[in-house]
C-alpha cells in the first residue's frame, strides 16, 4: 500500500480529497496492491474486519438518487432506506446512473465527493468504529476515518439501514 502526492490522484480521487478539505478534514488517499470492487476484497487487502468497510451504495428512492452508507458486512434493508428518505419505491441505481449522478465507477464510489449533489443516509452502526476505510474514488484506492468525520464530510443523516 502507497501514499498518494497530489501529482499522481486521478481527477475522481482528487474530488474526494478536495471534498474532505472543504468539509475540513484530511483525506490521505491508499492505493491498495490489488483493485478492490468488493468490501471483502478491501478488507482482505488492508487487513481488517470486513465490518470497517464502508460500502457507499447508490439508490434511486422515489426517483432521487440517494446514497447509503453500510458496513461492509452488512446488507441494506431497503424498507428502511425508503423509510429514511419519507417513501417511496426503491431501486438499486445501475452503473451508468452510478456514474452519471457520482462520477465513480462501481467499485470505487466514494461517501462524497459526487458531481452531483445526492442526499446520503449512513447506518449505525458504521459509528462503533474508530476509524472505517472507504473508497477513494477508485476501486483500488482507500482512505482512513473517523466515523464523525465521516458524518461531516458526507453530509449523511445516521439511520439504522442494515437488515437485522
Amino acid at each position: 500500500m502507497s501514499d498518494n502526492s497530489d501529482t499522481q490522484l486521478s481527477s475522481a480521487v482528487k474530488r474526494v480529497v478536495e471534498h474532505g478539505s472543504r468539509a475540513g478534514v484530511h483525506i490521505v488517499p491508499l492505493t491498495l496492491p490489488v483493485n478492490a470492487r468488493t468490501a471483502r476484497e478491501a478488507a482482505t487487502a488492508l487487513d481488517i474486519d470486513i465490518a470497517q468497510i464502508v460500502k457507499s451504495l447508490v439508490f434511486v428512492v422515489a426517483g432521487i438518487p440517494t446514497l447509503a452508507l453500510v458496513a461492509g458486512i452488512d446488507q441494506l434493508d431497503e424498507a428502511r432506506l425508503s423509510a429514511a428518505v419519507g417513501g417511496g419505491t426503491v431501486l438499486r441505481a445501475n452503473a451508468d446512473i452510478v456514474r452519471e449522478t457520482t462520477g465513480f465507477a462501481i467499485g470505487g464510489v466514494a461517501p462524497f465527493g459526487s458531481i452531483q449533489a445526492l442526499q446520503a443516509f449512513i447506518d449505525r452502526t458504521l459509528l462503533a468504529h474508530d476509524i472505517v476505510y472507504a473508497a477513494a474514488g477508485r476501486p483500488d484506492t482507500v482512505f482512513a476515518i473517523s466515523p464523525p468525520d465521516l458524518v461531516k464530510a458526507s453530509g449523511a443523516m445516521t439511520w439504522d439501514l442494515a437488515r437485522d
